[in-house]
């Protein structure tokens, strides 16, 4: 082993530690120092460049600040003119307002003066009026002075001559004077008919459709009853059957009342419906004639004779349709039609009353030259709702005027037979025609029957009421209260106060009495002097 003193005192191999770590820091400082050296100089590179950028920058800035500025003034200038423009036309349209202004002014301050010219010029009339009228006061006061003078002077001459109180003369002197008024007043009474009369013929038209209106009569009360003749009082117990099967039987098949009681020979077959009726009675007359009375055989002719009154329905809707030439029904409304043939009032029957209401109407069309078809066709209809009252409620106009509405009729056609007895205001001339024709038919002598009472009550009423005038000794009723003939006092009439009275004693039946048609009204005035030779 080499000792540890020759180990040391031996050269070493490499350089030793400290020189090395030396140079390792020389190096970096040089290399540092390089890196700022670079560093620094691309910051100076890059603060040139940033100098120059902003440099650029500021020149276009203020290239564009400065067009900016040019643009600024140009549109202030532009904005300037307009404004300019603007207050120009506002001052102008102020000025042209300010004119027309002044010249409205002008044209008011001479319409003012030329008013207050007229003003000027009627005071100046108005004075003279009322000097005038002042001055024609004074004159009729002292008329009417004159005038009483006169009638004083009167009186007193009258009381001289006739004995007579003044209040007995004065009263004289009135009925006089009223007596004079009304033979005045029935002069001018004659001659206004007299101008009437001339202008008829160009008002003809109107004075026809306004004066039928008050001939339209309400429809009464009708039969509901049928009788059925049975050969004896054994049929009755028949046709009641063991325990009243029979007869229940054959009310409920017919929907009708079978009244049996103490009269004999008859059973009465009571309903408001008269095609159910009807329907009841053809069946019962069957029943008796056949013999065979029971609950199937009841319900077995009801069901064939309904059959049967069905097919009689449609034949007397057609037949009617075919004589009143109303053509293009529907088929409900012909089934309708043909039902009020079972329907009577007053014992008229409606189909034949609604036939003679289609022609009365046709006819006064024709008269007016209007439409004659579509006033056939409305009189022909204008009952219909009767075939239909006793299966949906309300009045026969109404119920007519639904179903035509329903079955495509038109309006003038649904407006005749819901306004034919005035329920509604009528609004189209049909309406009135109808309802004029309507009165007519019912009214006809023959048409329909009234009690000997009531007939009775009826004429003794309009004698009446034509005997209440002043001036009447008689009065009689004829034509069946048609006409009313009146005989008037010659003494206490006059040839013009009679038609006054006759006049009176129209209006009075117009007033007081409910009536279809019209009433003739006829006063007779003469004077008969008798002398008897000797």
């Amino acid at each position: 082993m080499v000792p540890l003193q020759m180990l040391a005192a031996t050269e070493p191999l490499y350089p030793p530690l400290a020189a090395v770590e030396i140079w390792e820091v020389v190096a970096i400082v040089v290399a540092a120092i390089l890196g700022m050296s670079v560093v620094k100089l691309l910051d100076y590179l890059r603060r040139r460049d940033a100098d120059k950028e902003a440099a650029q920058i500021i020149e276009r800035a203020e290239i564009e600040a400065l067009s900016r500025r040019k643009e600024a003034e140009v549109e202030a200038k532009e904005l300037g003119l307009k404004e300019k423009t603007r207050l120009e036309s506002e001052n102008n349209a102020i000025r042209n307002d300010l004119h027309q202004r002044e010249r409205n002014l002008d044209k008011s301050e001479d319409t003012i003066g030329q008013r207050d010219d007229q003003l000027q010029k009627q005071e100046k009339m108005v004075e003279n009026n009322q000097r005038r009228l002042s001055e024609k006061l004074d004159d009729a006061s002292r008329r009417q002075k004159e005038l009483d003078d006169l009638l004083d002077l009167e009186r007193q001459t009258m009381h001289k001559l006739s004995g007579l109180s003044p209040e007995d003369a004065e009263t004289k002197l009135l009925e006089r004077l009223e007596k004079e008024l009304v033979r005045e007043q029935g002069a001018l009474i004659m001659r206004h008919e007299k101008l009437v009369l001339e202008k008829c013929d160009a008002k003809a038209k109107e004075m026809l459709i306004t004066s039928m209106q008050r001939f339209a009569a309400a429809h009464t009360a009708e039969s509901t009853t049928s009788t059925v003749d049975i050969p004896n009082d054994e049929m009755k117990g028949r046709i009641i059957g063991r325990e009243g099967r029979n007869i229940r039987a054959l009310e409920k098949a017919t929907g009708v009342d079978v009244i049996i009681d103490d009269t004999p020979g008859v059973v009465i077959v009571s309903a408001f419906d008269p095609v159910r009726r009807e329907i009841a009675r053809i069946s019962l007359n069957k029943l008796i004639a056949d013999g065979r009375i029971h609950p199937s055989r009841i319900e077995e002719l009801v069901a064939e004779t309904e059959k049967e009154i069905d097919a009689e329905i449609r034949k007397h809707g057609e037949e009617a349709m075919q004589e009143a030439q109303v053509f293009g029904l529907n088929e409900r409304i012909i089934d309708l039609l043909g039902r009020l043939k079972y329907r009577t009032s007053y014992s008229q029957n409606v189909l034949r009353h609604s036939i003679e209401v289609s022609f009365i109407t046709s006819m006064l069309a024709e008269e007016m030259g209007m439409d004659a078809e579509l006033a056939r066709r409305a009189g022909l209809l204008h009952d219909i709702g009767k075939a239909a009252d006793h299966d949906i409620e309300g009045g026969h106009p109404k119920i007519g005027a639904d179903l035509l509405k329903r079955f495509g009729e038109g309006p003038e056609v649904v407006h005749a037979a819901f306004g034919h007895h005035d329920d509604i205001r009528p609004d189209m001339p049909y309406t009135v025609l109808t309802a004029a024709a309507d009165a007519c038919s019912a009214s006809r002598p023959g048409a329909r029957r009234e009690t000997l009472d009531r007939y009775i009550k009826r004429m003794q009423e309009l004698e009446k009421i034509a005997s209440s005038f002043s001036g009447v000794q008689r009065a009689f009723a004829i034509q069946a209260g048609r006409e009313v003939r009146v005989i008037a006092s010659a003494r206490d009439t006059t040839d013009e106060s009679s038609a006054k009275i006759c006049r009176d004693i129209a209006k009075a039946f117009e007033q007081q009495l409910t009536y279809p048609g019209e009433i003739k009204v006829t006063l007779i005035r003469e004077t008969r002097v008798t002398e008897v030779a000797h």
